[in-house]
């Protein structure tokens, strides 16, 4: 274990390991599709944005809760009379997603294996258990993590929570991740370093405004720059 104040690293998963957002847009353009006689797809993607605002108390993140929410979207635009049709090809849309291959994202696994054995590596993802567990399997990178924590969302007290059981506490912990909302801002609050990893798509309801006026914020072109940013972070501590 190296000797220094930063004990433990959080990794996202979701768009910072490997690809998912491509694939809820790619959903959203066929969903469109579908009901393309009711409203353009501006239209319906409002309309079905809204509907996921609703849900997430209910149902939560993940493909489930965006299923769910396409069906409600659809019976609200029809007035009530979507085809049952329509229905079948929203949940065929919905289990193609279940089931597609894991992209990793450029310079993951290689990142993780230079920090893997120096730092707690866990990895903090919200979402579907079983969806989620499926694509950790499918990335070969399950075994590099000393932890894994999947959680209904992620705050404040999520991270303060996490990087006790895992590390010496939030204050000498990292948290990396594409997300301003949910893996920088509230890790950056529990007192813990808040290193953004941009993705070229971020789903409307994770957008945040960068806080960089924080002292432990850090933003990345790539996870290729992570292990020199470490680093730099340990020595200076």
């Amino acid at each position: 274990m190296t000797i220094s104040a930063l004990t433990t690293i959080g990794f996202d998963a979701d768009d910072t390991l490997w690809q998912n957002e491509q694939f809820f847009r790619m959903t959203e353009k066929r969903f469109a599709a579908m009901l393309a006689e009711h409203g353009d797809h501006d239209q319906i993607a409002a309309r079905l944005l809204e509907a996921e605002r609703r849900n997430l108390a209910l149902y939560g993140f993940g493909i489930k809760g965006f299923t769910l929410s396409m069906i409600e979207t659809a019976v609200e635009v029809t007035g009530g009379e979507v085809p049952g049709s329509i229905i079948g090809e929203i949940l065929a849309a919905g289990r193609e997603m279940l089931s597609h291959p894991i992209e990793p994202l450029p310079h993951a696994r290689e990142t993780i294996e230079k920090l893997a054995g120096s730092y707690h590596l866990v990895l903090i993802t919200k979402g579907d258990l079983f969806d989620q567990e499926r694509k950790l399997a499918q990335s070969g990178m399950g075994d590099l993590f000393d932890a894994v924590e999947i959680v209904s969302d992620k705050s404040t007290a999520t991270y303060a929570r996490i990087f006790s059981r895992y590390g010496r506490g939030p204050q000498n912990s990292m948290m990396v991740g594409n997300s301003l909302k949910s893996d920088v801002i509230p890790a950056i609050e529990a007192g813990s370093w808040g290193i953004h990893v941009p993705h070229e798509l971020t789903w409307a309801i994770e957008q945040a405004e960068a806080p960089v006026a924080a002292p432990r914020f850090r933003q990345i072109a790539d996870l290729g720059e992570l292990p020199s940013l470490v680093e730099a972070i340990a020595k200076a501590e």
